[in-house]
């Protein structure tokens, strides 16, 4: 990732033993895990968002085509799309329904 090899992180721990000195450096690494790894877990969010709403889209714009096609003779992609929204749509009515 940052094409660090074992030397430069040597020197790296032996300025961080330095400038911290022994008790604070190990605070000091348990913090900056602590922020990498909630970094990689906004990362991961985002890109999940990301996805989604670009799955989102593309349902809307074949939704838009089959609407175009009235809804007759469309591409197994089309149709799948819209099969995927109609089921959607059944499963944000069924809790509403009453048995």
């Amino acid at each position: 990732m940052f094409d660090i090899g074992f030397w430069e992180l040597l020197v790296i721990g032996i300025v961080a033993l330095l400038v911290l000195g022994p008790e604070r450096l190990p605070g000091a690494i348990r913090s900056t895990s602590r922020t990498i790894s909630g970094i990689r877990s906004m990362a991961s969010n985002f890109k999940q968002e990301m996805e989604q709403q670009l799955k989102i889209q593309e349902l809307h714009d074949n939704l838009k085509k089959a609407e175009q096609q009235n809804l007759e003779n469309l591409s197994p992609e089309l149709k799948d799309s819209v099969d995927t929204l109609r089921e959607a749509a059944d499963s944000v009515q069924k809790p509403y329904q009453k048995e």
